[in-house]
């Protein structure tokens, strides 16, 4: 079942929910109101991607010592991260708390879960518009990045039209995203030159641990999809089923591995493997950031 378009966003009667709180519900079925969603989630994640740049600029050295295709790593990465807290608590809400959810982990539904599922969109759709031009900008491509947001976006697009599909599998697939506010630590600590203290190295590990949870919980999604093979079959087109396996697969035996692999590298080795020609060891900066002047031998 699509999103049925031209319907009005709406609120239930009353303010207050059962349990005596603000209740705030809108008509999901509405192609207006998913519009407006996903369009809101797009330009908050822009605005909170201009917000780093400049809040950057005034408190960091690191920062401003950067040449322009890191620093726009450097805000992509902020906005990623806070995206990330999001999905971590979304993720493990749907695993662990969600009573509707875990009951059904392929019909289930709840409110809270599809604006989350919008959010994601909005988010996706913005990822893919920086990654895209900062690549026509800078002439660069990573095509394990550029796979994994056209498989993110898509494959969230693709749960809001078809919305009869359950909302369990696609929190578990924001779940996925929890390493992403540790690599967003390592990645600026790294640059400004604080790869040898502890709080890099615990960061770094903890951030690898996550990378690990990330490839059990592929495992599980396979599971809960085979598991209940019948009911997944029939809640969704075929062409849609055929495309989340396939992300799922390129997930489990491409991405996951490779970037566990490298993130673990990275541990023995501080090096910034997004900018090979740019990066300087940490021995080579301040503490604040600024590279070191080092005396020519006479």
């Amino acid at each position: 079942m699509l999103c049925q378009p031209l319907a009005k966003m709406s609120i239930i009667n009353s303010p207050l929910n059962s349990e005596g709180t603000l209740s705030l519900e809108m008509d999901y079925s509405s192609w207006n109101t998913c519009l407006i969603l996903i369009g809101a989630s797009c330009l908050g994640y822009m605005f909170l991607f201009v917000l780093c740049h400049l809040v950057s600029i005034l408190i960091s050295a690191t920062y401003c010592s950067l040449c322009p295709k890191e620093k726009v790593f450097w805000d992509l990465a902020a906005t990623r991260a806070v995206f990330g807290i999001h999905c971590i608590y979304a993720g493990l809400r749907a695993l662990l708390v969600d009573p509707v959810l875990t009951a059904d982990t392929i019909t289930g539904q709840q409110s809270w879960s599809q604006l989350t599922i919008l959010i994601a969109v909005g988010f996706f759709l913005f990822e893919n518009l920086a990654l895209h031009l900062s690549n026509f900008i800078f002439w660069t491509c990573d095509i394990l990045l550029a796979v994994h947001h056209f498989f993110a976006f898509l494959g969230f697009l693709g749960a809001v039209l078809y919305s009869i599909g359950g909302h369990y599998l696609a929190m578990l697939t924001l779940l996925l995203e929890m390493s992403t506010p540790f690599t967003c630590i390592s990645w600026m600590l790294l640059k400004a030159g604080c790869s040898d203290t502890l709080f890099w190295k615990v960061n770094q590990w903890i951030m690898i641990h996550m990378f690990h949870c990330r490839m059990v919980l592929t495992y599980h999604l396979w599971w809960v999809c085979l598991y209940n093979w019948d009911r997944f079959k029939n809640s969704l087109p075929f062409v849609y089923i055929a495309f989340f396996f396939t992300g799922l697969a390129i997930l489990t035996i491409i991405l996951n591995p490779y970037w566990t692999h490298k993130k673990t590298q990275q541990l023995l080795t501080p090096v910034d493997w997004n900018f090979k020609g740019t990066s300087v060891k940490s021995s080579s900066l301040k503490a604040n950031g600024r590279i070191k002047r080092h005396k020519k031998k006479q």
